[in-house]
């Protein structure tokens, strides 16, 4: 886990410094409302997914206004979203599977494969990248005051997590799939919230590029994070020390 640990710290970082805050309330917003249409209500004690969604939005905290106008949208017609995902290959062959929350698939596409031609890279086929993923949880914790680390650890363990690392004040837990909700469950026992709780796709074979070609393809990773409709996206770049260390430089 340690590339993808890198790749977190490297985010964290470039994301404290311009990430726009009405852009990641946007995109919670969308989960929000997508959670209430498809994964069965606006009760968040009988839909995980609304639960979830709901937990990220106070992790960033998130107005409570914007999470009852969110759910609100979800229990009328949902805005129209619908989920959508995208996988295919930027230069040097590096993988990239994109999640997408849309009122407009043709839109959408069209945008997906214009940002993949003009980068260099191309769109590929649904599940041509299957074997490239696994699908692991992901909780990220604040280290607070009081927090007892060592009998955290061991309370998540016990839970289920498969990994446990901390670093810069953060605190990153990964979890299988199916033990994903039992380590959840058990952070809301301990009154812990997450910063952010996901689902996320973590590589199971790292590509390395030049570090030049590898600055090529991160800008094409920035242009679709910039696009509105894009949630989430996974790929699987080496974190080399010289990219590293080129990115921390910026």
């Amino acid at each position: 886990m340690s590339g993808h640990s890198k790749w977190s710290k490297i985010k964290r970082k470039k994301g404290s410094a311009d990430a726009k805050r009405s852009k990641i309330f946007s995109r919670i917003s969308k989960e929000i409302t997508i959670a209430v249409k498809e994964g069965g209500g606006s009760d968040p004690s009988m839909n995980p997914r609304l639960r979830m969604a709901i937990l990220n939005g106070k992790g960033q905290n998130m107005p409570k206004d914007n999470i009852e106008r969110a759910i609100s949208k979800g229990e009328k017609d949902g805005g129209n979203l619908s989920e959508i995902d995208f996988e295919g290959y930027g230069i040097g062959g590096v993988a990239v599977f994109i999640e997408c929350l849309s009122d407009n698939n043709n839109r959408t596409v069209a945008d997906m494969r214009a940002i993949f031609n003009r980068r260099g890279g191309s769109m590929g086929t649904k599940g041509s990248l299957n074997f490239l993923f696994d699908r692991k949880g992901i909780f990220n914790i604040p280290v607070k005051s009081g927090l007892n680390l060592d009998d955290l650890e061991l309370e998540l363990i016990e839970a289920g997590a498969e990994d446990i690392e901390v670093e810069d004040e953060m605190i990153t837990v990964t979890t299988a799939l199916e033990d994903f909700g039992k380590v959840n469950k058990k952070l809301e026992e301990l009154s812990i919230v997450p910063e952010k709780a996901e689902l996320q796709r973590i590589p199971t074979l790292d590509k390395k590029l030049p570090v030049n070609d590898a600055r090529k393809f991160l800008h094409m990773i920035e242009e679709f994070e910039d696009h509105d409709d894009v949630q989430n996206i996974y790929h699987n770049l080496a974190m080399t020390d010289e990219l590293e260390q080129a990115l921390e430089e910026e």
